[in-house]
């Protein structure tokens, strides 16, 4: 059987090396590609594939087209509008589900975070809708969400209604009058959080930074120095990848381990950007 990867730019991913380590753990004799595949190209590379095709990892910019080629699609990729696994079935019928939102909640798991009751996101992108869905998983009911543009952030405000969350925004003009939370998020890009490092550093006691090459971001710098229990990207990273694994191949649980371990080396193999 054969697996992929899809996306552009595809050259950073770390999936083919998580999921081959998966593989070989799990005995299993099954490829795994990555494709550079663009937005306009998606429609014609699905169709294009063989029988032997079991599941598809996709990144950006594929996210949201992914849902137009699909004969179900989870309720949690409805939810944010996003699938990042397309699942191909025996029938000859094709599923999109997310990972990102369970994986997020899995990673927190790991380091004993199973609930609170307040939250700060860093940023308004897709990370971020991704990120509200999780955070309802965690039983939080209110959380603050910081923009660049405020006007900018109608749809993370109508998820929010929708999940139930009492949410404002606010922008980084004001990050001074912003703290008092039980878990800081920032799902902005690496070193896009640091001019103010300092300030989020502190906002809460536990700090998920989705950055992870290069790292230590500023921002992870600044919250360790201050004694904030701190999780990255690869955190992030690795969890969903297992769940993609454990829907692609049927065998569960997935090899966390061997997969972080593969994804750190392949980290450790490119060097410092």
């Amino acid at each position: 059987m054969r697996c992929a990867v899809l996306g552009s730019p595809i050259a950073h991913s770390l999936s083919p090396a998580m999921h081959r380590a998966a593989y070989a753990a799990l005995g299993l004799d099954w490829r795994y590609d990555a494709f550079e595949v663009g937005e306009d190209e998606l429609r014609g590379f699905v169709a294009s594939l063989g029988d032997d095709v079991r599941g598809l990892s996709l990144t950006m910019p594929l996210k949201r087209v992914a849902l137009d080629l699909v004969d179900t699609v989870d309720p949690v990729a409805e939810l944010i509008g996003a699938a990042n696994t397309m699942l191909f079935e025996p029938d000859g019928s094709r599923s999109a589900h997310n990972t990102d939102v369970p994986g997020l909640v899995n990673a927190f798991a790991e380091r004993g975070i199973t609930a609170a009751d307040s939250a700060v996101i860093l940023g308004g992108g897709a990370t971020a809708a991704s990120t509200l869905a999780a955070l309802r998983g965690l039983k939080v009911s209110e959380v603050t969400v910081v923009v660049r543009d405020v006007s900018r952030a109608e749809r993370l405000l109508d998820l929010a209604a929708e999940l139930g969350l009492k949410t404002s925004v606010a922008d980084f003009s004001q990050v001074e009058q912003i703290g008092g939370f039980d878990l800081c998020v920032s799902t902005l890009p690496g070193g896009a959080a640091d001019p103010w490092a300092e300030h989020f550093a502190a906002v809460a006691p536990v700090m998920f930074d989705v950055a992870y090459h290069p790292w230590p971001t500023g921002l992870a710098i600044a919250a360790h120095r201050v004694g904030t229990e701190l999780l990255n990207g690869l955190d992030l990273l690795v969890h969903q990848a297992t769940l993609q694994v454990e829907m692609m191949t049927g065998r569960s649980p997935a090899p966390l381990a061997a997969m972080r371990s593969a994804a750190r080396e392949e980290l450790d193999d490119r060097g410092p950007v």
